[in-house]
């Protein structure tokens, strides 16, 4: 007689009851921490980021820049994986580069910020695992920040900031920058009117405040001031 085939085993054998669910990424996403900040002004800007680099309880590197120079008006900071915020900031200097080239100027900051959103939102299936602000000088030399979520959406604020500090930082600054609705029509400038150096002890004391809680923010701040005359960088000693 015919001999019926033995039954097929499935491909894929279910898991163990209370076995962990499998990581879809493959574990290919760390997050490392950091944090950065940018306050937009009526004729500066400043970003600001830490220099720590962590894994869980671990300390990977104190002296990591989070900050890419993108033009000579235009920072982009990144807090998140550090793989990812390689990648994508040599992927942004080809592309300024690039640009150069191509149009023989100067790549400007909301252009900067498109660009950004657009490679952001190219990888919306496996995204790079970045906190952006991209933050500069706008045609009129007025600080411009704007502010992104994992694939690309973003929108030009007064201030912003990203990474594992931000819910301890961000109150603060609403509560001291507050700016106008991105909703009110005419359009209102959302640049503080805080003087420069008001704005920068403010955030000198909001990473100092976020260091005393947040393990992932600490040993070193850059401060980076965008005005007319060019970029000026400065360094603070934060908890270790």
């Amino acid at each position: 007689g015919v001999q019926s085939s033995p039954p097929r085993l499935p491909l894929l054998s279910p898991l163990p009851r209370g076995a962990p669910e499998p990581d879809p990424a493959g574990g290919r996403y760390d997050d490392n921490g950091g944090t950065c900040m940018a306050v937009a002004g009526e004729d500066f800007c400043i970003v600001a980021a830490t220099t720590r680099v962590s894994t869980g309880y671990s300390i990977l590197t104190r002296s990591q820049t989070m900050v890419h120079k993108a033009s000579s008006r235009c920072l982009v900071a990144s807090a998140g994986f550090q793989a990812d915020r390689v990648a994508l900031h040599k992927l942004l200097t080809v592309r300024c580069s690039s640009y150069k080239q191509d149009h023989g100027r100067e790549i400007s900051c909301p252009a900067v910020a498109q660009m950004l959103s657009n490679t952001l939102y190219n990888r919306r299936f496996f995204p790079l695992y970045t906190f952006n602000l991209c933050a500069g000088l706008d045609k009129e030399g007025k600080g411009a920040v704007y502010t992104y979520d994992a694939i690309g959406s973003h929108e030009r604020v007064g201030f912003s900031c990203q990474g594992s500090g931000k819910d301890l930082m961000q109150p603060v600054l609403d509560n001291q920058l507050a700016s106008a609705s991105p909703l009110l029509w005419p359009p209102v400038s959302t640049a503080t009117k805080l003087t420069r150096a008001e704005c920068l002890e403010l955030v000198r004391s909001a990473f100092a405040s976020a260091a005393e809680r947040d393990i992932y923010t600490g040993d070193a701040l850059q401060i980076f001031t965008m005005t007319r005359d060019g970029l000026t960088e400065e360094t603070m000693q934060l908890r270790r």
